[in-house]
């Protein structure tokens, strides 16, 4: 269970609520998820804004690397965290979690929609991303 129950930004609730409803109630989980383990990891503040049409959770730069959430209907079941490819984030989740999720290269991480959110390793796979730069 998350504590942040923040209303969600007037730039990304649109996109959010264009969604069927599996992916916005994922998204707002693992938007909660994001918020509540920058505040634990003290990378705040969490900068929220649309990139490319997607929700972006972007840290103090000294800090990490943002996270886009993203979510397509060529694959519904699932919602994508996205980091920027140039950092080894995806390459540590890997050695981190091996085949607990799905990957995309060097650019995502695979939350599947059709089971409960694992949030324990979540909330580690975004602190990685969140604090990458430390």
């Amino acid at each position: 269970m998350t504590k942040t129950a923040t209303p969600l930004p007037a730039q990304i609730a649109p996109a959010i609520a264009a969604l069927p409803k599996a992916p916005q109630d994922g998204m707002r989980a693992l938007r909660d998820l994001i918020c509540d383990t920058a505040a634990e990891t003290g990378a705040l503040p969490i900068e929220e804004s649309l990139k490319w049409g997607q929700p972006s959770f972007a840290p103090p730069k000294r800090d990490g690397t943002p996270i886009r959430l993203g979510w397509s209907a060529d694959a519904p079941d699932r919602i994508a965290m996205l980091v920027h490819c140039q950092t080894t984030v995806v390459e540590a989740w890997r050695e981190r979690f091996g085949d607990a999720f799905t990957y995309d290269g060097s650019r995502a991480l695979f939350v599947p929609l059709d089971a409960p959110l694992d949030t324990d390793a979540l909330r580690h796979a975004i602190a990685l991303a969140l604090t990458y730069r430390r």
